[in-house]
């Protein structure tokens, strides 16, 4: 689209080097969506399929798009310096850098926003929740995919410990990845999958960074001490992060805060139901205020989705009742000051 390029580059902060892949350079009032991927994935293999989706184009045009890279992932990254720290928290801090220090404005003249939208899977989830809470005013809403908040328990550490022993590097970040049943089947996705981390040349990185995750520490939040944007956590049906993201969205505002669990959707939702996510990605941009002229997708016009939500009003007491989505088309979604619990 005219006014819209991409632009690709390593950014140096005080911290480490981050991989900066930026689409759309035209000036917005509206924040920029910030992406962040797993372990064992870079932002191309984590997010192309999703943003590259016919229907997600509509949000595309109308957003800046920053996808981040952590230290040495990248496609192509020579190996992480030795000599040199690496973990969560200066991982967190070169984000920090990325956003204020070094400066986005002085680094894409042609950009303007000062808020992001995080979209975030699993370690990147992870990630971008620590910088929300750092950095309040800087964020403007969270999309959390496999979120686990929680640091490791003894239990997970010792089964972490003999896996590391009886399982390659892939096969454990593949477990991280996949469900059982994807992982009994070997999914064309799988297999893909474990074929481009298995001949990664970067592995050294990748086991680095899937080492720091599993030494996260807990983000000791709860309703009391949240986030202070809107939310919305989402998750395959029987995914492995599947009982921590329902876990999280207990301890949420549920005045703010949106859950999604995808049937049929397995550990990586945003490449197994790019419609889905994008639906429901539509909405929760809607329900902060933006692109609240746009009509449903064509997904939905063409078929029709029940979707079962739990809605918590005034704080004091909740109903339930089933949204159809017809041939209603640009139906308004429900703001995020309502807790949607959804099954789909």
């Amino acid at each position: 689209e005219r006014g819209c390029r991409k632009i690709e580059s390593s950014v140096e902060t005080p911290h480490g080097v981050l991989h900066v892949t930026l689409h759309g350079t035209r000036t917005t009032r509206r924040p920029a969506i910030l992406t962040f991927h797993d372990v064992g994935l870079d932002s191309k293999s984590c997010f192309s399929p999703l943003f590259k989706f016919d229907e997600m184009q509509e949000i595309v045009k109308n957003f800046t798009l920053i996808h981040i890279d952590a230290p040495g992932q990248e496609e192509g990254a020579a190996a992480y310096p030795e000599h040199l720290l690496f973990n969560i928290p200066l991982i967190t801090l070169c984000l920090h850098a990325y956003a204020y220090d070094v400066g986005v404005i002085n680094l894409y003249p042609s950009v303007s926003f000062r808020t992001v939208i995080g979209v975030g899977v699993g370690a990147g989830a992870y990630i971008l929740a620590r910088f929300a809470l750092a950095n309040p005013d800087a964020v403007e809403g969270l999309v959390l995919i496999n979120i686990d908040t929680n640091a490791r328990g003894w239990i997970d550490w010792a089964a972490q410990k003999l896996s590391s022993v009886t399982s390659s590097l892939t096969e454990q970040i593949l477990c991280h990845l996949f469900s059982q049943e994807e992982l009994s089947s070997s999914t064309e996705l799988v297999q893909s999958h474990r074929e481009r981390i298995s001949k990664a040349p970067n592995l050294f990185n990748i086991e680095l960074l899937w080492k720091t995750y599993n030494s996260r520490r807990d983000l000791s939040i709860d309703r009391n001490s949240s986030f202070k944007c809107p939310v919305m956590l989402v998750v395959g049906d029987h995914a492995p992060y599947e009982d921590a993201a329902v876990e999280c969205n207990s301890k949420l505002d549920p005045t703010t805060t949106s859950f999604l669990k995808m049937a049929d959707a397995g550990g990586l939702p945003q490449l197994t139901q790019p419609a889905k996510l994008t639906e429901a990605f539509k909405y929760f941009i809607q329900g902060m205020g933006y692109m609240a002229s746009s009509c449903m997708t064509r997904l939905s016009r063409s078929r029709t989705t029940s979707l079962s939500s739990s809605y918590s009003m005034d704080g004091s007491r909740s109903r339930s009742r089933t949204l159809s989505q017809g041939s209603q088309g640009g139906q308004m979604p429900p703001s995020p000051s309502q807790t949607m619990e959804v099954s789909c």
